[in-house]
């Protein structure tokens, strides 16, 4: 059954500015890279995009790194291989990136992004050091604002669509049993992916997987205090945390 996210029910006070900033680079990167022919963009990809193979000496010519090599790290995030990848990542980012910023403020939620994307990053190269293809995509950050929306806000409601035949039903589903899922599946796609490399496909499972730990973990160590914030309501649930998201 699939569930396709259109409404986070948890209210914002502050305007998401640095999420619409990251949106607009993100999509103007896409149509820069849309611009470009076939061999401009397989040089573009190669500078820009992460190749784990490139960090594991398995590629000839390239077992000397300098700084410059490791940019990709945080590059590969602001690139896309397709208008659906895009669109996707964008929708998501869209929906449950305002909450978390407005919970950090605008500097602290930026650099939680970057970090979590940088952990995917890491946890990607780490798990296919063999892997020749660039890998791309905001997904790993992305993953960590999921993570920290779970871990902030379990008991909100997500509205999704679920097709049934053709016809859409709107449903009302817990933030963890919504994100829990999504994480569970990651998880089995990974692991098909070390059993069965084959099968694995073109998609970075491990930095979902990072990307999303990364956000659980950190994203209510940067929440404003109630000081500078107003008090949670209840839907917003805590499932054995405080306020901030401790235990």
């Amino acid at each position: 059954m699939q569930m396709i996210p259109i409404r986070n029910t948890i209210p914002s006070r502050y305007p998401p500015v640095t999420t619409w900033i990251l949106i607009a680079i993100n999509c103007l990167v896409f149509l820069f890279q849309q611009g470009l022919d076939p061999d401009e963009l397989e040089l573009f990809l190669r500078q820009f995009a992460l190749i784990p193979a490139r960090y594991s000496e398995l590629v000839p010519g390239e077992s000397d790194l300098s700084t410059e090599d490791f940019v990709p790290f945080l590059t590969m995030m602001f690139l896309h291989g397709g208008w659906l990848h895009l669109v996707t990542n964008m929708w998501t980012l869209w929906l449950f990136g305002p909450t978390i910023e407005d919970r950090q403020g605008h500097g602290r939620y930026l650099a939680f992004y970057l970090a979590c994307g940088l952990t995917a990053s890491i946890a990607h190269v780490m798990f296919n050091p063999s892997s020749i293809s660039p890998a791309l995509g905001a997904s790993g950050a992305i993953a960590g604002i999921l993570g920290a929306y779970m871990r902030l806000f379990p008991l909100a409601r997500v509205v999704v669509i679920v097709p049934i035949l053709f016809i859409p039903i709107f449903i009302e589903v817990y933030a963890f049993a919504f994100i829990g899922l999504w994480f569970f599946l990651q998880v089995l796609q990974s692991t098909v992916g070390l059993l069965q490399p084959s099968s694995a496909g073109d998609v970075a499972w491990w930095a979902h997987i990072g990307g999303f730990i990364a956000g659980f973990a950190l994203g209510p160590l940067l929440v404003q205090s109630e000081q500078r914030y107003r008090a949670y309501y209840p839907d917003e649930g805590r499932l054995g945390f405080d306020t901030d998201g401790r235990i």
